[in-house]
């Protein structure tokens, strides 16, 4: 689930889209202040729109929205008031963890890629990387499929060059991390991060 709201270029609407598919044919169905965004052949909600956003919610940040039980409570209450009936099932597990790469070996298909074992506690992810200072025994900054980068792109599952990738390992600058050195590389952080724990920006 993203989030994002913008008054000053977009008004009073909360823009939330429940899936990254993209909609081959919309059909709209309207309910008060709530617009569902649908795929016509299924009937599948992809999204919905919000109008008159902030009678429902509090909203201070502008762009993308951080998703908290909070929001998302009020956004199920705004979206009954107005007679709609829509099931947010909403994963409010940190998106930005430490890991730790246990392997990393060169991609057969491409010089400048490695391919990483990447141990974020609950689980190892093989992610594909570019970065030119990756080494194994780094603790180093995940963003896991479905994180939304601070530039709004959206993290998924991919294949690079035919190896599977789950998630990228972040440099200081797609952090947004102020001050952050204008090179090529991931940020590596100090041996003593935990690798699971989420990653405070």
């Amino acid at each position: 689930m993203i989030v994002s709201y913008n008054k000053a270029y977009v008004g009073d609407v909360l823009l939330v889209q429940l899936s990254t598919e993209a909609i081959v044919k919309t059909s709209l169905e309207k309910h008060g202040d709530v617009v569902l965004l649908k795929e016509e052949s299924t009937g599948e909600v992809k999204g919905f729109n919000l109008f008159n956003a902030s009678t429902y919610l509090q909203i201070e940040e502008q762009g993308n929205i951080a998703i908290t039980e909070q929001l998302v409570s009020a956004i199920e209450a705004a979206i009954a008031k107005n007679g709609a009936t829509l099931n947010l099932d909403v994963d409010f597990t940190p998106k930005f963890v430490i890991g730790y790469i246990e392997e990393q070996e060169k991609h057969p298909n491409a010089d400048k890629l490695n391919i990483c074992k990447v141990n974020i506690g609950n689980e190892t992810l093989q992610i594909v990387c570019g970065a030119p200072n990756v080494e194994a025994g780094q603790k180093v900054v995940v963003a896991k499929v479905g994180a939304v980068m601070p530039s709004g792109m959206l993290i998924k599952d991919a294949e690079l060059r035919g190896v599977p990738s789950s998630g990228m390992i972040c440099s200081a600058r797609e952090l947004a991390i102020p001050n952050a050195p204008q090179v090529k590389g991931i940020l590596v952080l100090d041996a003593a991060a935990v690798a699971g724990t989420p990653f405070q920006f």
